[in-house]
């Protein structure tokens, strides 16, 4: 029974605690209103959920790159301002095309928008909206995310 239960934490428990988080970098889009600051929200592809552009590390780009690049595809982000630094992370489950969940963990970026083209890449695959922080909070599932958002 013993080496039934080693085996069963060396080929499958312990390389599932061990396995290294995938990493993401995202763009926390933010314009200045009249009313304050407000935060873009895209929907994903998949499931049609509130997030912030985000993708896999590019060739060539760094983190704050590849946020800005994703900003443009997904949300036609056009930038005034990109802060270099992270404003923080946030981790979620991506689930992949087998089913199967990986964590991914998120580098957020704060870029200030100047403005939103009509035609980018992905223009016909999401919805985009402008919403409030606290608004934005409440919408996105991510506890992580959304307590960044409330920070702003």
């Amino acid at each position: 029974m013993m080496k039934w239960m080693r085996n069963i934490w060396e080929e499958v428990a312990r390389p599932l605690f061990l396995r290294p988080r995938r990493v993401q970098f995202a763009a926390l889009c933010v314009r200045d209103t009249v009313n304050g600051k407000e935060v873009l929200l895209i929907t994903s592809r998949d499931t049609g959920r509130w997030v912030i552009p985000k993708g896999w590390p590019m060739d060539g780009k760094d983190g704050p790159e590849t946020a800005l690049e994703e900003a443009w595809e997904e949300a036609g982000v056009q930038a005034e301002h990109l802060k270099r630094t992270s404003i923080g992370n946030f981790t979620y489950d991506k689930i992949l095309d087998d089913g199967s969940a990986q964590q991914v963990r998120t580098s957020v970026y704060r870029v200030n928008v100047k403005e939103l083209a009509d035609q980018y890449p992905e223009a016909d695959q999401r919805k985009r909206q402008w919403f409030s922080p606290q608004e934005a909070a409440d919408r996105v599932q991510e506890p992580e995310l959304s307590a960044l958002l409330r920070r702003i």
